[in-house]
């Protein structure tokens, strides 16, 4: 946890608040939204971003409770200072599974680290619609359990498809609707709810 918030953050959420009221959102659906919307500079992450405070509210608690944190990329894992976490793609044995299977790394490496963590992680996927595709796969066939997903990769191909195919599975989780997302995203949401005590 941080000891304090600085102040140009504390004025940026203020410019913020005077441009996009979230005041009726529960409360780490709004942390989570604020947050998005707060690193990009960007108010219409509001009405793209899906969340389920439940969701949130478990994510936090097994956070706050040292449930391993497992990200796809690296990008996403130093985007969360105050958490170490588990890089998928970085995982052994990833890249001669993703040859062997005809995989791209980023889903090798989320069916290595479903092997390490079967039961409990929380998992942050803002990369490659593969890897998130993968955990719902691995997720479907009873491989994997999870207080929270966030779901946020980015791109053209797949991106869209992967996080709609999250909603449906009815996994604990936050997502978008549309092909934008990556890696700060994914790391703003987890900042939000080991934060959103914080938030200025």
């Amino acid at each position: 946890m941080r000891a304090t918030v600085h102040p140009i953050e504390v004025q940026s959420y203020a410019i913020l608040r005077s441009r996009l009221d979230v005041s009726d959102l529960p409360p780490l659906t709004r942390a989570v939204v604020e947050r998005v919307v707060h690193t990009s500079a960007d108010p219409s992450w509001a009405g793209d971003l899906v969340c389920a405070e439940d969701a949130l509210r478990a994510g936090r608690t097994a956070l706050l409770a040292g449930a391993p944190l497992v990200t796809d990329v690296r990008m996403v894992a130093v985007g969360i200072t105050a958490r170490p976490a588990t890089v998928a793609i970085d995982l052994p044995g990833v890249r001669e599974l993703a040859a062997a299977e005809g995989l791209t790394r980023s889903a090798a490496g989320i069916r290595v680290a479903v092997g390490e963590h079967p039961a409990g992680a929380v998992w942050a996927i803002g990369n490659a619609p593969t890897a998130l595709a993968e955990l719902v796969r691995c997720a479907a066939a009873g491989l994997v359990t999870m207080p929270l997903v966030v779901g946020l990769p980015v791109g053209f191909v797949g991106a869209v498809a992967a996080k709609a195919a999250l909603r449906s599975a009815l996994l604990p989780a936050v997502s978008n609707r549309s092909e934008r997302g990556g890696a700060a995203a994914a790391a703003d949401a987890v900042n939000a709810l080991l934060y959103s005590e914080e938030t200025p």
